[in-house]
C-alpha cells in the first residue's frame, strides 16, 4: 500500500488513536497479577527485622530487573528464553539457591568482559546502562518466588505495552500508599488527550504537508526538516510516576520518525538510506527526562523505556529487515528521584524552545495536603497564600520558573478541575497570562479513568500552554471534535481572559447586596439542644426568647435547631437573670468572652445576652445556604419566616417581590456558582463577594422583572404541592418531581432570555460563554476602579 494512502487512512481514523484489543487487555491483567505474586513472594522472603526502606528499594530494583529479563527473552535481545532457562535449569526446585544465582546473573550482565561465563549464562549479552550496576545481596528467596518467576516467564512479554507497566506495578502496592503520593495512573487514552494537541498532532500535520509537496525534492527537504525537528525535541515529565507519559511520547515520536524514514526510503534511491542507529535514528532515549519522588515507580519508568525502545526497534526491523543493536546500552532516559517542587529542573534539562513538559502531577486539595506538601507548594509559588490552590498547581509554578520570561516551549498537565473553578483561578492564571502564555488547548472537565485499581473517582481537566498566538486554540468537550477558537479563557470557555475576583459591591444594578446571618460567639450557651428543650420551655422567662435557628443544613434538610434570641430593646438584663437557666448561661458567656485574646470579643462580655454579631432581617426573608450539594441541578434557597433566626451559614435578603429567589433558583445562577465559586470538599460554597456580587445580570425592564418573579412563584407553587417534603428530597436528582422540573424549566426560559440565550436547551459551555460575555460587558461599562 502506498505510504500516502496509509497516512490518509490514519487521518480518517482520528490521527492514530490507540486502543488495546480484548486479548491484549486480558494479557495485561494477567501480567499485573503475576507481578503482584512476585512482589508478595519476594517481600515474604525478607526477615521481619529488615529495614523497610532498604527492603522496598531492593524489591523495586529486583523486580524491575526481572521484568527487563523476561522482556528480553521474548524480544530477541539475546537468546530466546535465556532467563527462563536459567531459572528452570540452573536453580534448585526449592529455590534455596535462587538468590545466589540471581545475584550472580545480575553481576554478569553488568560485566563488559567477564573472565569466565557461568554455566547457563551463555545466551546473554552485556547490558550496561543503569539497570544492573547496583550491587544487591538478595536474601534466601525460596520456592514461592521461583515458581512466581516461572509463571511470569510463561507470558509473552513482547506484546504487552510498557505504557501499562505503571498501573501494573502499582497494583501490587496498597491503596493507602497511592493516596499518600496522590497517584492517579493515566490511561493511554488520557495520555494521548494531552500529547496529541500539545505537539504530536502538529508533527503529524507537518508530515502530511511535507508529503503533499509538488516535487520530490521539496518533499525530501520538508521531510528532512521534520526529521531534524523530531531529533531536537526534548520531553520531560516532572511527576513521571512509572513513566506512562514519557513512554507514550517516545513511542509516538518513534512512530512518526519511522513514517518519515519510510517516506524518504520511497522517495530516495533505496541504497542511500543507512539504518545505523548511531547516524540515522534521531529520536533517542536520552532525549526523555522524568522527575519522580518515589524510587519504586522511577525504576519501572527506566526499565519500561528500554522496553519501549526495543519494541520500536522491532517495528523498524519489520519494515526494513534490520534494527539497531542496543546492547550494551549506550543511551537511556534520565529519571531523577527527587521532589520536583524542591529541585531546579534546569539542572537536569536546560530549557529551550524545543522542550515539551507534560504529565499528571498529584491531586491533593487544601484539606488533603500534608504539612510537607503545603510547604512545598508555598516554596513553588513563593508565597504562604496557597489556601485556594490545589497541590497540582505547584507544577504550574515550576513550569513558569523553568521556562522563564522568553523561552517558548510548551507544557500541559492533567489536573483536577479545581484549577479552572473557584477562588484559585485568578491566583493561578494571573502569573501565567502575565508571563505571556496562552492556553493552546484544553479538555473541559471529564470523569477520570485510570488503569490503576482503586483509582479515585474525580473530574479532571487537561490544560496545555504555549507562547505561539499565531495558531488557533482547540477546546475539547467530552469526546466531541474540538472547537477551534480564537482564545480559551482560564475558565475553559471560548472567550477573553477574564479573571473574576471578590468585590465589595454588586456588579449588577439589577441585584441588591446580601448579608450573612448572625454569629453567637457563645461557646454553645445561646444554643438550645434537644435534651434542654423541655427545661427551657418550662422556664417562664427563658421560653419567651426561644426561636428557631436556621443554617443551610437545617434549611435544606428540614432539621430543627433552636436558640435564645434576646435582641430586643425592651429586654431588661436584670429580669433575665431571674431565670436560673439564663443566669447560668449568661455568666458562662461573659466569662469566656472576657478571656478572649481579641479586644472586640472581650468588649462583648458586657452584653452576654446578645449574639456577638447580629444581622437578622426585620421581617420574612430569603435564605440562601452557604453550601450547596454538588449533584443537585439547582440551588436550594427558600423563603423563611420572620421569627426564625438566620445563622452565619445562611445568606439573607428581604426580597419582597421574590426576584432574588428567582435568580438564585435558575440554572444560570448555579452554573455561575459552580464555575467561579469556591468549594467545601466537592460541594459549591456560596460567597457573596465572589459569586453574588459578580453575577452578571444586566439591568432589565420592569415587565421582564415581573415575568421572572412570576416564574419564581411558579417554582414555589410547585414545591407547595409536596407539603412535608424537604428541599433535599424535592431536589434529589434521581427523584425530582416532574411538576417541579417543569416549573424550573419555565423559570430558566425567562432567566436565559436575560442573557440572550434563545436555544431551547443551552449546553453548559453555551451558558458559561454567555455569562462571561455579559460579565465582561458589565465590567467594561463600569470602568476602572
Amino acid at each position: 500500500m502506498p505510504f500516502d494512502v496509509v497516512l490518509d487512512a490514519n487521518a480518517v481514523l482520528g490521527k492514530v488513536r490507540h486502543a488495546f484489543d480484548t486479548e491484549a487487555q486480558n494479557e495485561s491483567k494477567r501480567a499485573s497479577k503475576l507481578m503482584a505474586n512476585m512482589y508478595a513472594a519476594v517481600e515474604k522472603a525478607y526477615p521481619t527485622t529488615a529495614d523497610p526502606k532498604k527492603r522496598d528499594h531492593e524489591i523495586s530494583v529486583t523486580l524491575a530487573r526481572i521484568l527487563f529479563l523476561m522482556f528480553g527473552d521474548d524480544t530477541e535481545m539475546w537468546q530466546t528464553d535465556a532467563f527462563r532457562n536459567v531459572i528452570q535449569h540452573e536453580t534448585r526446585p526449592d529455590g534455596s539457591d535462587l538468590a545466589h544465582v540471581l545475584n550472580e546473573l545480575f553481576t554478569f550482565l553488568d560485566t563488559a568482559k567477564p573472565v569466565q561465563v557461568p554455566t547457563g549464562f551463555e545466551g546473554f549479552k552485556y547490558v550496561n546502562g543503569g539497570i544492573f550496576d547496583e550491587k544487591i545481596n538478595l536474601p534466601t528467596l525460596g520456592r514461592d518466588f521461583r515458581n512466581a518467576i516461572l509463571d511470569a516467564c510463561a507470558v509473552d512479554w513482547s506484546g504487552i505495552s510498557p505504557a501499562i507497566f505503571g498501573s501494573m506495578f502499582q497494583s501490587v502496592r496498597d491503596a493507602e500508599t497511592r493516596r499518600a503520593l496522590g497517584e492517579h495512573y493515566t490511561s493511554e487514552e488520557n495520555i494521548l488527550k494531552t500529547l496529541n494537541p500539545l505537539f504530536l498532532d502538529e508533527l503529524r500535520d507537518e508530515l502530511a504537508v511535507a508529503l503533499a509537496r509538488d516535487t520530490t525534492q521539496k518533499k525530501v527537504n520538508a521531510l528532512n526538516r521534520l526529521w531534524d525537528r523530531l531529533g531536537a525535541i526534548r520531553f520531560m515529565d516532572p511527576a513521571c510516576g512509572c513513566g506512562n507519559f514519557i513512554i507514550v511520547a517516545y513511542r509516538e515520536l518513534r512512530a512518526i520518525e519511522l513514517q518519515v524514514m519510510e517516506a524518504l526510503y520511497d522517495l530516495r534511491d533505496k541504497h542511500q538510506l543507512s539504518l545505523d542507529a548511531k547516524s540515522d535514528l534521531k529520536v533517542t532515549l536520552d532525549h526523555f527526562y522524568g522527575i519522580e519522588i518515589d524510587e519504586w515507580p522511577a525504576r519501572i519508568a527506566e526499565t519500561a523505556m528500554f522496553m519501549m525502545d526495543r519494541q520500536s526497534d522491532l517495528k523498524l526491523q519489520e519494515r526494513f529487515g534490520q534494527a539497531p543493536e542496543r546492547l550494551p546500552i549506550q543511551r537511556e532516559a534520565k529519571i531523577l528521584v527527587e521532589n520536583a517542587l524542591q529541585v531546579d529542573w534546569s539542572d537536569m534539562l536546560p530549557p529551550s524552545n524545543d522542550v515539551v513538559v507534560a504529565g499528571n502531577p498529584p491531586f491533593h486539595g487544601h484539606k488533603e495536603r500534608s504539612p510537607q506538601e503545603t510547604a512545598d507548594l508555598r516554596l513553588a509559588w513563593d508565597t504562604a497564600n496557597t489556601q485556594h490552590l490545589d497541590f497540582v498547581t505547584g507544577w504550574y509554578a515550576k513550569a513558569l520558573e523553568y521556562f522563564g520570561e522568553r523561552t517558548r516551549g510548551s507544557w500541559a498537565y492533567v489536573s483536577t478541575n479545581s484549577v479552572c473553578q473557584g477562588e484559585g483561578v485568578a491566583q493561578l492564571f494571573q502569573p501565567i497570562l502575565e508571563a505571556g502564555w496562552r492556553i493552546r488547548f484544553a479538555h473541559r472537565p471529564f470523569r477520570w479513568t485510570s488503569e490503576a485499581s482503586g483509582a479515585a473517582a474525580v473530574h479532571v481537566v487537561i490544560v496545555g500552554f504555549d507562547r505561539d498566538s499565531s495558531s488557533a486554540a482547540r477546546l475539547f468537550e467530552h469526546a466531541d471534535e474540538p472547537l477551534v477558537v480564537a482564545n480559551i479563557s482560564p475558565y475553559l470557555v471560548d472567550g477573553p481572559n477574564v479573571l473574576v475576583t471578590p468585590r465589595r459591591s454588586v456588579l449588577s444594578h439589577a441585584l441588591e447586596p446580601l448579608r450573612a446571618g448572625s454569629t453567637p460567639i457563645d461557646w454553645g450557651s445561646l444554643m438550645v439542644e434537644s435534651e434542654d428543650m423541655a427545661a427551657v420551655r418550662a422556664d417562664p422567662v427563658a421560653s419567651r426568647y426561644l426561636r428557631p435557628y436556621l443554617g443551610g443544613k437545617e434549611l435544606i434538610n428540614g432539621l430543627d435547631s433552636w436558640c435564645l434570641w434576646m435582641d430586643d430593646p425592651a429586654v431588661e438584663v436584670a429580669a433575665l437573670r431571674k431565670s436560673p437557666i439564663l443566669r447560668t448561661r449568661l455568666d458562662a458567656i461573659a466569662r469566656e468572652r472576657s478571656r478572649s485574646g481579641r479586644a472586640a470579643t472581650r468588649a462583648l462580655a458586657a452584653t452576654p445576652h446578645l449574639f456577638g454579631e447580629r444581622r437578622q432581617p426585620a421581617g420574612a426573608y430569603l435564605g440562601i445556604p452557604q453550601t450547596f450539594t454538588e449533584n443537585r441541578d439547582f440551588a436550594t434557597a427558600a423563603r423563611v419566616s420572620e421569627d426564625t433566626i438566620a445563622s452565619i451559614k445562611l445568606f439573607t435578603h428581604p426580597d419582597p417581590d421574590g426576584f432574588l429567589f428567582s435568580i438564585v433558583s435558575s440554572t444560570m445562577f448555579i452554573i455561575w456558582q459552580k464555575t467561579i465559586g469556591g468549594r467545601l470538599k466537592s460541594d459549591p460554597s456560596f460567597s457573596s463577594s465572589l459569586v453574588w456580587n459578580n453575577f452578571p445580570l444586566a439591568p432589565l425592564a420592569s415587565d421582564k422583572r415581573e415575568r421572572v418573579c412570576a416564574a419564581g412563584e411558579g417554582v414555589l407553587g410547585a414545591r407547595a404541592r409536596f407539603a412535608g417534603k424537604t428541599l433535599a428530597q424535592l431536589y434529589n436528582p434521581a427523584g425530582m418531581p416532574a411538576e417541579l422540573k417543569l416549573a424550573h424549566q419555565a423559570l430558566d426560559r425567562e432567566v436565559d432570555s436575560l442573557f440572550d440565550l434563545r436555544v431551547q436547551e443551552p449546553s453548559l459551555l453555551q451558558r458559561q460563554e454567555a455569562l462571561f460575555s455579559r460579565y465582561l460587558d458589565l465590567v467594561l461599562a463600569e470602568g476602572p476602579p
